[in-house]
């Protein structure tokens, strides 16, 4: 049976072109039930504060980072969204004195427009808002040598290269409305897949590259950071790919209820924790990394129930 068109993006895949099944299956999960979807490579953990929340996920920069050596050089690749953890990590670094002289850092995509990476003086811009959030805030004396921060550029022979100069110990993200990390969106529905998505093997053989935004994506970017300008919101990006996300010995996504929604944070858990690989959803393709960890802000999971205002 062919796949149905999506309700958001008839030209696109995206989630609504799963079997209803699935996506009300995912609608029926309480709280209790994400939790059980924890399986071995999949784990689920709940944080009942936002504070915990977020010191939680800036201390993965921390354990990542003491974990850097001479000859034995280590990093976290970051995202931006969230981006409460970042003057966290900051603060952490210079509390504790932690020398970053081997530690690395790889962000994980940047806005692209006009045949090249936006400039870090673009309002939007990724790589600005990890330097003004952390890493410009980071005691000179501790801060990490600018050869080891590694933003993805138009060229990306430079950052694909740099995966081979340090242990990703850890890539951290988050979720959008559209189900990706980073820029990992679902693609058109056109050409070889007019008719069927990527096969999840065809999915995780793309590396770093320049990529089209879905219309959610925009729609979603506009809402969160560009007050709801969607004109404003460049409609393709440079985003690290599987191809990474699987040298990160460990992949932790963080949501606290401001990105996705109710039902988007469930539909992936249930696909992971279920095994239930589709480049519709690109984050359910993480069902076959060996170590991924959904870490949820509880007051966010809310309900997936009709209430109307």
């Amino acid at each position: 049976m062919a796949r149905k068109l999506s309700m958001l993006a008839p030209d696109w895949w995206d989630y609504t072109t799963l079997d209803d099944e699935i996506l009300d299956d995912a609608a029926r999960l309480t709280a209790e039930d994400m939790l059980a979807m924890s399986r071995e490579g999949f784990r689920v953990a709940f944080y009942d504060t936002l504070e915990d929340f977020y010191l939680a996920e800036a201390l993965e920069y921390i354990h990542a980072w003491k974990q850097a050596a001479p000859d034995a050089p280590a990093g976290i690749c970051g995202p931006i969204g969230p981006t409460e953890q970042l003057p966290l990590v900051a603060r952490l670094v210079n509390e504790l004195g932690i020398d970053l002289t081997h530690a690395h850092f790889w962000g994980m995509d940047e806005w692209y427009q006009n045949g090249r990476e936006v400039d870090a003086s673009h309002p939007l811009s990724f790589e600005r808002a990890d330097r003004e959030l952390c890493f410009n805030r980071i005691a000179p004396h501790l801060r990490i040598p600018e050869a080891n921060l590694h933003f993805p550029k138009a060229d990306l022979s430079e950052y694909k290269q740099s995966w081979d100069r340090a242990r990703c110990v850890v890539m951290q993200g988050g979720q959008g409305d559209i189900k990706h990390w980073a820029f990992n969106d679902p693609p058109r529905r056109a050409g070889q897949w007019k008719d069927e998505p990527p096969s999840p093997d065809e999915f995780r053989r793309l590396g770093a590259r320049v990529t089209d935004l879905h219309p959610v994506t925009c729609m979603q970017n506009a809402r969160t950071s560009g007050g709801g300008v969607v004109t404003g919101v460049p409609t393709q990006a440079i985003t690290v790919g599987p191809v990474e996300t699987w040298r990160a010995e460990k992949v932790s996504i963080w949501q606290a209820g401001m990105h996705d929604n109710p039902f988007g944070m469930r539909l992936t858990t249930l696909m992971i924790g279920k095994r239930i690989a589709d480049a519709a959803v690109p984050m359910s393709l993480l069902a076959d990394h060996p170590n991924v960890q959904f870490n949820f802000y509880r007051g966010g999971i809310g309900e997936c129930r009709v209430e109307m205002h």
